[in-house]
Formats: C-alpha cells, sequence, structure tokens
C-alpha cells in the first residue's frame, strides 16, 4: 500500500504535565505504536526519523516524535546528555499513550537513534509494555550495563558500516544483554546513514523487525 492510499489521524499536541511538544500519527488499523527518542540536538521535525517514521505507518505502525525536553531545558546542554532524564520523559510518554483514547489500546515500541537509543534501552529496563526496541546509529552503552542486563524487549541494533567505533559500542553493549537481540551493520553506512540507500535500509529493518512483535495486521 502506497503512501497516498494511506490517511492517518495526524495531531500535533502535547504531552505528559511537562507539555512536551509532539507529533502523533495514527493510521487506520495501527497494530502498535512507535515511540521515537531522538538523537542529541534533534528533535520532533528530525528530516531523517520523520522519513523513518513516514515509512512506518505505511507498515501500519502509528508513531509518536516527541520532544524530549522543553524549549527552556534545551539550552541546559547537560540535560540533552542526561540519560536517566530523557529515559523517564520516553516512559511518561509511554504512560501518556496508555491514556489517550487514540492510542490507549497499542502496544508501544521505541526508536532511538544516536544518544536516544540509550534513552530508550534505559527506559525500557524492567517494563514488561515495550514490544520491541530499533537503535539506529545508537549508543547503547549510554543506558549503562544494569539497565541492558534488565532490558526486556527484544531489540534490533542497526549501524553503519563505517562507523566502527559505535559498532564496537554496539557489540560492547550486546554482551550485556539478555533480551533476544540483534545487531545489524548496513554496509556503507556512516553514523548518519546520509548515503544513497542507506537510510532505506534501516527502514526495511526496522519494518522487519517491529513486524515480528507487532504483528497486527493493519486494515
Amino acid at each position: 500500500m502506497s503512501a497516498r492510499h494511506i490517511i492517518a489521524d495526524r495531531r500535533e499536541l502535547t504531552v505528559g504535565s511537562l507539555g512536551l511538544d509532539a507529533i502523533l500519527d495514527v493510521p487506520p488499523g495501527a497494530r502498535g505504536i512507535v515511540l521515537f527518542a531522538h538523537g542529541s540536538g534533534s528533535g520532533r521535525f528530525s528530516p531523517r526519523n520523520n522519513h523513518v517514521a513516514g515509512k512506518l505507518r505505511d507498515a501500519g505502525f502509528a508513531t509518536l516524535l516527541l520532544d524530549l525536553l522543553t524549549p527552556g531545558e534545551e539550552r541546559d546542554r547537560r540535560n540533552v546528555f542526561d540519560i536517566g532524564l530523557l529515559a523517564g520523559r520516553l516512559r511518561m510518554a509511554c504512560d501518556w499513550c496508555e491514556d489517550y483514547p487514540a492510542t490507549a489500546m497499542l502496544r508501544p515500541a521505541y526508536f532511538g537513534a544516536s544518544t536516544g537509543a540509550g534513552a530508550a534501552l534505559r527506559a525500557a529496563a524492567n517494563d514488561p509494555r515495550i514490544a520491541a526496541i530499533v537503535s539506529r546509529g545508537g549508543r547503547p552503552d549510554l543506558a549503562g550495563t544494569s539497565a541492558l542486563a534488565h532490558v526486556m524487549a527484544p531489540t534490533l541494533l542497526i549501524v553503519g558500516g563505517r562507523d566502527d567505533p559505535v559498532i564496537d559500542l554496539n557489540r560492547e553493549a550486546l554482551a550485556h544483554m539478555r533480551c533476544p537481540r540483534e545487531l545489524a551493520i548496513v554496509p556503507g553506512a556512516g553514523h548518519l546513514f546520509e548515503e544513497p540507500g542507506t537510510l532505506d535500509l534501516v527502514v526495511a529493518l526496522a519494518v522487519s523487525w517491529l513486524g515480528r512483535f507487532l504483528p497486527g495486521v493493519p486494515a
């Protein structure tokens, strides 16, 4: 089904008591909802994550792209790398999805990029609600070894083949995890997956992984 045939319920709204800015898209018959955790210096308008989110909606997943920090908090660069703070915001967003009528019946998954992947994994530790996690060019090591050992959700780590330092960090993180997990290396891709076709390979891997663990058939 092509994107032009899918009509999504698209809303710009605020999430949680802090009023975090977010964009929610719920396609008809959504099989689950994917919450995006962006990397440092990025937010709900991230071109790469919006590209991925659009393709996920084509595949039948609802998406929530949100800013994990308020504008005032973003001015303090320490907050951008505070993984515990960001993880807490993701859990808050997950709580909000459980209460919001359009998403209350949808099981959540996380998609994290760069530092956002560390936050997603920290947030998912000991949380049985999370169906799956996908990391793109992520820093799972930032979640901490204790949190990694307590992640319950099946996790896919996607890294560019030219991103050698991050490949090593992902392999080390993988060794501390006990959940079902895989490492996928995209040949020829750098950290940002800017090379032609590489981001679409990320999309294909993410759709396949999420489809295994959020298998409902979209209407």
